[in-house]
């Protein structure tokens, strides 16, 4: 339990937004890639870049729970922690042992646009560990983070992805998440960035991921998913 009684706790509304993009994306993904037209090579590279773009966050995603929001939990979670934590920590190899076959067969798929329902199928795998991970995160893990985890070390969360993250995929990530984000949510996430970026991310991040999306989904306006627990 947090031992400074005045410092605020995390927000996890900001985890459900960012669930809400990898669901969508991620459960679009495998039939983007199975409308591909074999020898298709420039439909591949955009489908392709985009799952690179979508493989990458998820990394970050999780990388930066293995470092920074597993370890406090069980230092201060109790039981309650100690039961969950490692199902949380034995999902996460699982996911990265399906992210890794899916990133093992995207570059050849990118160059030939063959060998696609093979990389469909591992996109599918990848979905459904994804999607059991993300329900049971939110059932039991964000109630845990909002008693333990401070807001500040739950900035570090976000933190973290965006320091390995290339800067000018920043803008079209967050309008991924955007996309689906309650406005008071975005509002709560961007008060903490700098004044250029507050005034600015809410207007030119939901028109890149318009843009990228009518170029990879044929919509600006792709199925809305959503955080199965609100």
């Amino acid at each position: 339990m947090n031992q400074n009684h005045r410092e605020a706790m995390a927000d996890v509304r900001d985890m459900y937004m960012a669930h809400s993009a990898l669901r969508r994306e991620f459960s679009l993904l495998p039939q983007l890639v199975r409308d591909v037209t074999p020898g298709d090579t420039t439909r591949a590279e955009v489908v392709g870049g985009h799952a690179e773009m979508l493989c990458h966050i998820l990394h970050l995603h999780h990388e930066g729970e293995d470092l920074l929001l597993w370890p406090r939990l069980l230092e201060r979670g109790g039981a309650e922690a100690a039961a969950i934590v490692p199902t949380m920590e034995a999902q996460h190899h699982a996911i990265e042992d399906a992210h890794a076959a899916v990133v093992a067969l995207l570059p050849q798929w990118r160059r030939t646009a063959r060998g696609g329902e093979q990389l469909a199928d591992a996109l599918e795998q990848l979905r459904a560990a994804l999607i059991e991970h993300m329900a049971l995160e939110e059932s039991e893990i964000l109630p845990l983070a909002q008693r333990h985890v401070t807001a500040r070390e739950w900035m570090q969360l976000g933190e973290h992805g965006m320091s390995k993250s290339p800067k000018k995929q920043l803008p079209l990530a967050f309008g991924l998440a955007m996309y689906e984000g309650d406005p008071e949510v975005v509002k709560a996430v961007l008060a903490h960035a700098p004044l250029p970026a507050r005034l600015l991310m809410p207007i030119i991040a939901p028109r890149l991921f318009a843009s990228h999306a009518k170029r990879v989904h044929g919509t600006a306006t792709p199925p809305r998913i959503g955080a199965s627990v609100r």
